[in-house]
Formats: C-alpha cells, structure tokens, sequence
C-alpha cells in the first residue's frame, strides 16, 4: 500500500512540472502560430514612390454657382484696416446724383467723408455702439445708436453680408468674374414681385464690396464703384475725433 501511495505521488508531481512546462513554453508557441490581424494602410502609405502623399496635394478653384455662393461669401472676411475712395450713383427718370465717397475703417471703427447734393460735406464716424455726424466747418455734432449695418448705410452701399441672408431661390446667378480689373465673386440676386434685379462684386482678396448695382424693371437706378487701390492698413495720420477734438478710437 505504501509503494503503490509513493508511486502515485510520484505521477502526481510529474503531471505537475509537466502542467507548468506546458504554461511556460506552450503558451509560447500558440502565441508565435496565431494568425496576426493586418490593419489597411491610410492614404498616405498607399500613395508609393517614397513620399508623402500631402507633398502631392494639389488646391482646385472652388466652383461657385448659385447654389454655392452664399458658402462662399461665408468664407470671406473685410479687410480691417484701410482707406478706399468709392463713388456712389443713383438714376431716375430724367436725373441722376453722384455722390463722392471716402472711407477710413481700422478695428471695427469707420469713419465717412461724403458730398451732398448741395456741394456741403458730410462726416459720419461709426463705432460698435455709437456714432456720430457733422458737416464740415462746423463744431457740433449729433449722436445716434448704431448696429452691425450702420457703417454701410453711412457709406450709401448695401453689405454683402446681405447675400447670405437671400433666399436661395432668388439667386439666379453667380460666379468668379472680373470687375474694374479686380479679381470677383459676383452675385446676382433677381425679385420677380417687386421687379428689382440686384447684383454685388465682392473683391477675392480684400472681401470688401467694390462694385454694386440695382434695376428697377429693367432700369439701372443704382451703381456703386470702388476700384481706386486699396490702402491697408489704414493710413497713420488717421484721426477718428469729433470735430471738437475728442478723440473716439486710436489706430491699432
């Protein structure tokens, strides 16, 4: 009986450091046969010929169509410091008036030097949330609330920002295209109810407005034009105080 317990205990160990032989080493082995899971390349290493596929990256011209103008616009931002020169000119049934614009603008702030009709000149300098008017030779001046649009309506020029406000119906047209030999997207914009037809050309490189008309059914009664150079940033002589002397914004 005590041969036949030491010959069990005996197969007992064995069976124990061949158990541990097999988690040391056979583990191991499962490990070196198990199929390993190949994930795809990207782009980059499926491009071949030893490089980066960025290094290759080529830029097309984004379309622009009616359909895809208003993103286009979204994509713009004006020029924040400058000075441009623009011309104003409005028609009507035996008439028309030509109104003479100069504009200053840097860090938010515009200010307008305009011609009235009657050959006097009116300022207007527009902040975020205030602006002011005068004429010329005179000291006082009056104050009024202003918005986001204000400082387009001192310069008698509708914003192109309203473009992205039409209904995207309305655009009949759009496109790149050439005006006063400045590089443009231009829009069209048609209101078969009221018989107007508007069209904008906004400058690719500085995303200021420089050109703008409007018919009346059929007639031009509106045609904005600014195609004098660019001074940017806005020049340092540029003053933007009341006529009495106080000084609303200092350039940046």
């Amino acid at each position: 009986m005590e041969q036949k317990n030491r010959l069990l205990l005996t197969l007992l160990v064995i069976a124990l450091i061949v158990g541990a032989m097999f988690t040391s080493f056979g583990r191991g082995l499962f490990v070196l046969n198990t199929p390993r899971v190949t994930l795809p390349k990207t782009g980059s290493d499926q491009s071949g010929g030893g490089g980066s596929s960025s290094s290759h990256q080529t830029f097309e011209t984004l379309e622009v169509t009616p359909q895809t103008v208003q993103s286009v616009i979204a994509t713009l931002s004006r020029t924040d410091s400058c000075y441009r020169e623009l011309t104003v000119e409005r028609f009507w049934t035996g008439g028309s008036s030509t109104a003479q614009i100069r504009v200053w603008t840097d860090g938010g702030w515009s200010k307008v030097r305009r011609v009235v009709g009657n050959g006097s000149v009116r300022w207007d300098m527009v902040g975020p949330e205030e602006g002011w008017f005068w004429y010329e030779g005179g000291r006082s001046y009056v104050s009024v609330p202003t918005d986001e649009l204000a400082a387009d309506l001192a310069q008698q020029i509708p914003t192109y920002e309203t473009i992205l406000a039409l209904p995207p119906e309305s655009i009949t047209d759009a496109g790149y295209e050439e005006r006063g030999g400045v590089a443009c997207i231009y829009v069209q914009s048609e209101q078969p109810e009221e018989d107007y037809v508007r069209r904008w050309w906004v400058n690719i490189q500085s995303g200021l407005l420089i050109s703008a008309e409007t018919e009346k059914a059929g007639e031009l009664v509106y045609r904005m034009t600014a195609y004098s150079a660019i001074q940017s940033p806005c020049p340092s002589t540029t003053e933007f105080a009341l006529p009495d002397g106080t000084v609303k914004h200092t350039l940046e």
